[in-house]
């Protein structure tokens, strides 16, 4: 290019530049020959930002009587106003959240702003996220590893409707998470209004344990510790408060009048104690009981409860499936259904939400069946989780790990040395079992050892090689990976595994374990997560947010390149309809081209690793990954892997 023709393009946005300066210049002259020049106040800006001005004063306010009120205020030299939303951060710190998960929009830009500044980003940290449903994945992944609710702040009906798949699972999944949506009270302007709701919680309504609209700062002081306890009061679940943008940017004159209740948690339900009673002479009893368990396993005590209930029956434990939190070791010989031959005749269900098929065949057999839960005290109408009406012989409404002391202690006291021997004889059958079943797993997980795309077992018996000696956690769920990390990796403390989705929706798995992850830190812990290729499609940007956070988190991708779910079940109806299979793969492969996850994860910030393709070179892949992650950081390995 000529040196004329860049001087001319200089030129030409030089003199741009001077011809909108004398624009502003005269418009202000203008303004200043009407107005006389005030020394007390600063002249607003000529020019507004392009943004929804006519709402705002000069300084970005609301032009309200409520927001101009403490300006009178500090003029006749009273103590200067404080921000509402300030009074909301004190709350949210008195509640006791660590972390705020959040993609910001302007209907709680107060409360925004009072946390970065008045609360120093600390109690909560604000953590940033690209999706509100990947915001509230996080904190459903985290409040399952920490034990305790992540905050999540949304913006108005986008924000929330964002976010509405994850609040969802957690609700499927009975686990707290807490959530502030802002909006405008009296919306004005072509963005405001469909951003605000009439009444904001319907929109999640069926899916959140309650919700509420604070209305003034007393009503959410008190909304907000009422939330908290109901969220984590079994059967626990996502809590959802309503704010306003005017609340939070009006000013209070006296903060020092102003109180916060305290957080006072309620006690978990425990089971009547006759009905415990019962309970416990059906299991001592009973020559094959089989114990099964679901949302079972609030805190770590549960684990240990469950082992001593299951060590002193000497009954197997059935840890179910997806929808189960799997909080039993399982390299235990207890572990399991009991072998083939083991038909259960008392099936006690701990936190089982549906048991009506226990129930039938139990009651066409002359077999009894035991249910404990929470479930039985609270239930929504609309979304189908807490499944068929269970006619079960015996219903006990109470959290299962708060009745679990008393029913083992009932245990206890009826066991005489007669079943005591009978117990340890049933023991040995079911470890011997167990034994068996282990050893086909490891069989089973040879086929295939060598083939590229690498086999489920061989992906995952080599991570549990490379993590042996760390104190490890898996932090995803094995909707697609089957059983294969609990055969292949010992589950030996509550915190291995941290439970699927809830709601069998994809797009939970990759930020719930980002989330996950970020609770395992501070108790310095290795997060490990085998992640489908669907599932991180549909939320890649949480890579960013565990990169900017510098989350330590190991995410190995599953790359099957497809939906191969439903590879499958089009298969099985082409072939029930005798059309042939031939196209299947339309409509849920992820081929021509193929996404290179290593590549998508490097332009987020992130280490990555991949695509691997052979297992001899998967080894290599996993130690140069988990060497970032030991040291601080996320890190991404990308396997191309069979279907299943």
């Amino acid at each position: 290019m000529s040196n004329s023709t860049e001087l001319g393009r200089r030129d030409f946005f030089k003199n741009a530049a001077l011809g909108a300066a004398g624009l502003v210049g005269t418009t202000a002259a203008a303004g200043a020959a009407e107005t006389p020049a005030s020394t007390s106040t600063p002249a607003p800006p000529s020019v507004l930002m392009p943004t929804e001005a006519q709402e705002f004063g000069p300084l970005g306010r609301p032009t309200t009587a409520t927001a101009q009120a403490p300006v009178a205020a500090v003029q006749a030299g009273a103590a200067a106003p404080t921000p509402a939303s300030d009074f909301m951060v004190d709350v949210l710190k008195k509640i006791g959240f660590d972390y705020a998960a959040i993609n910001p929009g302007s209907t709680f830009q107060g409360l925004h702003e009072s946390c970065i500044n008045y609360g120093q980003n600390t109690a909560p940290e604000l953590l940033t996220c690209l999706h509100e449903e990947a915001a509230a994945a996080m904190a459903h992944g985290y409040a399952k590893a920490a034990g305790k609710p992540m905050l999540t702040m949304f913006h108005g009906t986008v924000g929330l409707l964002h976010s509405s798949m994850a609040l969802f699972q957690a609700w499927a999944d009975r686990v707290p998470v807490f959530v502030i949506v802002g909006h405008h009270r009296n919306p004005s302007g072509v963005i405001n209004r469909p951003h605000s709701a009439q009444d904001m919680g319907s929109i999640v309504r069926d899916f959140v344990k309650f919700d509420d609209e604070a209305t003034t700062l007393e009503r959410f002081a008190e909304a907000g510790m009422r939330a908290y306890r109901i969220a984590m009061t079994p059967p626990m679940g996502p809590v959802l408060l309503t704010v306003s943008a005017e609340l939070q940017e009006s000013m209070i004159a006296n903060r020092t009048s102003m109180r916060i209740p305290e957080l006072v948690m309620a006690s978990p339900p425990q089971g009547e104690t006759g009905a415990v009673r019962e309970a416990a002479k059906l299991l001592v009893n009973a020559e094959t009981p089989l114990i099964q368990i679901a949302k079972m396993g609030r805190t770590p005590r549960a684990w240990d409860l469950l082992i001593e209930l299951a060590d002193t029956l000497q009954a197997p434990v059935d840890v179910m499936g997806y929808s189960s939190w799997q909080k039993f070791p399982s390299w235990h010989p207890l572990y399991g259904s009991g072998g083939r031959d083991y038909t259960p005749d008392v099936t006690l269900g701990l936190e089982v939400t549906d048991m009506s098929v226990q129930a039938r065949a139990a009651r066409a057999s002359g077999k009894k069946t035991i249910s404990i839960s929470a479930e039985h005290l609270f239930q929504h109408s609309n979304i189908h989780d807490y499944g068929r009406y269970a006619d079960v012989d015996l219903a006990i409404g109470g959290d299962g790990e708060a009745t679990l002391p008393s029913l083992i202690d009932e245990i206890r006291k009826l066991i005489t040395p007669d079943r005591k021997a009978a117990f340890a004889a049933r023991g040995q059958r079911v470890a011997a079992a167990h034994k068996q079943a282990q050893i086909a797993a490891i069989q089973d997980a040879r086929h295939g050892w060598d083939a590229s795309p690498i086999s489920v077992p061989r992906m995952i018996a080599e991570l549990a090689e490379q993590v042996k000696n760390d104190d490890w956690a898996v932090v995803s769920g094995h909707q697609f990976t089957g059983d294969w990390q609990r055969r292949l990796m010992n589950h030996d403390k509550p915190y291995r595994y941290n439970g699927d989705c809830g709601g069998f929706g994809i797009g939970y798995d990759t930020p719930a374990s980002v989330g996950a992850a970020l609770a395992h830190k501070k108790a310095g812990r290795l997060s490990l997560a085998v992640v489908g290729d669907g599932d991180l499609n549909f939320s890649p940007g949480v890579l960013w947010t565990a990169a900017h956070h510098k989350i330590p988190l190991l995410l190995v991708v599953h790359n099957n390149r497809a939906y191969h779910a439903e590879v499958m079940i089009i298969q099985r109806m082409a072939g029930q309809r005798g059309r042939g299979s031939s196209r299947s793969h339309i409509g849920n492969v992820f081929t021509d081209p193929t996404i290179n996850y290593a590549s998508l994860a490097k332009s987020y910030g992130m280490y990555s690793e991949g695509p691997v393709e052979h297992p001899r070179d998967l080894a290599g892949a996993y130690q140069r990954a988990l060497a970032k992650v030991r040291a601080g950081e996320p890190a991404l390995v990308d396997v191309i892997s069979q279907p299943r």
